[in-house]
């Protein structure tokens, strides 16, 4: 029985070389601003929080959900992230986390890390917290709720969007075909992404609403709260081995305009498809892989953290 989660991100092959460079110019940019705007406004009660946020976010996209037509989706994170730590900072934990899916467990290309950066990142991050502002004043919980919800779902359409233009810049597909195909399956899937944001960010209200405005919580208590998240983060990954194992959105799509194909395999292999290679393709190796995979982004998000607020 195959347990290992199905690849999730664009990889090298789909997008030219031309695409992936101008996606990695948007990516650096954005991000050396997120670097900037996060030295001067990081929190120390975040740093923990960001360790816990990057491990959440990569343990839950591991288990991916079955949606219509046998396809499945999986949580992108990019708005969560940002209502709870802010744009910028969420931005950079969205980074940790699509950089060591790539580098460390072979979740999508070299070449085009940028443009996966840029689309289920930096994009994801900027629309939900944008929409989500808007509200971010108001004292109604639900209210805030409801608009999280939208935001999240804006944020899963605009990431499918944009990777559907890359694509026909690349001329893999027509603008006509892959825009429709890319919308309409992600539209079901962003309703998996609203009800997992929603839900996330409800926890947070009932238990520590501090986090998500200026609370008089000590830093400690942050912590402690931390660990916790940590924990639920490491629990989550017990259930990869139960993710679907139907073709993610863009997979489906690119299997049904016939550019499947075109994706080229990691030029190394360390911990590919979320599967210790000495353990074989089982529970067991996901639910391990998925343990080292939520170590290492969390630990990498907190360094991330740390080194902002060193310099604040």
């Amino acid at each position: 029985m195959h347990y290992s989660p199905v690849p999730m991100h664009i990889p090298d092959g789909f997008l030219t070389i031309f695409v992936s460079v101008i996606c990695w110019g948007i990516t650096i940019f954005t991000l050396g601003l997120s670097i900037s705007k996060t030295n001067k406004a990081l929190g120390e009660k975040q740093i923990p929080l960001m360790g816990v946020m990057a491990a959440f976010i990569f343990a839950a996209q591991m288990i991916n959900f079955p949606v219509a037509g046998g396809t499945s989706g999986h949580l992108l994170g990019g708005a969560m992230a940002a209502i709870v730590l802010g744009p910028w900072a969420g931005m950079l934990v969205m980074t940790a986390v699509i950089a060591v899916q790539a580098l460390l467990f072979q979740d999508g290309g070299l070449v085009v890390m940028g443009a996966n950066i840029l689309n289920m990142g930096l994009l994801t991050s900027a629309v939900g917290y944008g929409l989500y502002r808007s509200v971010s004043g108001q004292s109604n919980n639900k209210v805030k709720l409801a608009v999280a919800g939208v935001a999240a779902w804006l944020s899963v359409m605009t990431g499918a969007l944009i990777t559907s233009l890359e694509l026909w810049l690349s001329g893999i597909s027509d603008l006509q075909v892959v825009v429709p195909a890319m919308l309409w399956v992600h539209a079901v899937i962003g309703l998996g992404e609203a009800l997992i944001t929603v839900s996330a960010l409800g926890f947070i209200f009932r238990t520590r609403p501090d986090l998500l405005g200026e609370g008089s919580e000590s830093a400690m208590g942050s912590r402690n709260w931390a660990y916790v998240g940590g924990l639920i983060a490491l629990i989550v990954v017990l259930f990869s081995p139960f993710a679907s194992s139907n073709p993610d959105g863009l997979e489906r799509v690119a299997g049904d305009l016939g550019f499947l194909n075109a994706g080229q395999s990691a030029p190394y292999s360390i911990i590919p498809d979320y599967t210790l290679p000495f353990l074989g393709e089982t529970a067991l190796s996901t639910i391990a892989a998925g343990v080292i995979g939520v170590l290492v982004v969390g630990v990498i998000a907190i360094l991330i953290g740390r080194g902002m607020k060193a310099k604040a």
